[in-house]
């Protein structure tokens, strides 16, 4: 009897302690995730550029000019969540810890591509120019599509419509703002988010 209470105390223990390790683990998933638009207003964004960003329909949306929707805070280590449209003819994207946000760019900043007909497709859709090449290249026009990007460190990952399409490490650009991209066709960017890692 005192082997079966020993056998059944040290089983009721080891489940405890399992169950504690457990809720312990998924409490370190990081940090909540903060949405930064919800499609009812712009504040917390800096308009740069000429696009003529409005809100129509819930969503962010532009379809003249050139230009981005710069966040307001700057960002090092992150996960980003966001909801896009496009037309077929859209050159669009999300730009990553921008260096410079007067002169963004390529070269002062990761730019995570949403581009269909980008003339060389080895960086359009789901690619990071210049940094990391894609195929085969996912299509993002016509529908709403998810973009996720996360930059840890020097490791950045991007997943497109549940498709990792870039797993690469890179140093160039430690921090910055992030900026949402028009430059041609229609664009509408819906729900986004971030979550600092």
């Amino acid at each position: 009897m005192r082997r079966l209470r020993s056998t059944t105390m040290a089983l009721l223990v080891f489940a405890s302690t399992a169950s504690s390790f457990g809720q312990t683990a998924a409490g370190q998933a990081g940090a909540p995730w903060v949405t930064l638009f919800d499609g009812t207003s712009l504040d917390g964004w800096t308009n740069v550029g000429t696009a003529n960003w409005k809100l129509a329909d819930g969503a962010a949306q532009a379809n003249q000019g050139v230009g981005f929707l710069l966040s307001k805070d700057s960002y090092a280590d992150f996960e980003i969540r966001a909801e896009l449209w496009v037309d077929a003819e859209a050159n669009s994207g999300i730009f990553i810890r921008c260096s410079d946000p007067a002169k963004i760019s390529p070269s002062t900043a990761y730019e995570v591509n949403v581009f269909d007909k980008r003339p060389d497709p080895t960086y359009g859709t789901g690619a990071i120019v210049n940094v990391a090449k894609v195929s085969p290249m996912p299509k993002a026009e016509g529908k709403w599509n998810v973009l996720e990007i996360t930059a840890k460190g020097p490791r950045l990952t991007v997943t497109f419509n549940g498709t990792r399409t870039v797993d690469v490490q890179d140093t160039a650009h430690a921090s910055g703002p992030f900026a949402l991209q028009y430059s041609a066709g229609v664009v509408k960017f819906r729900k986004i988010q971030i979550r600092p890692l």
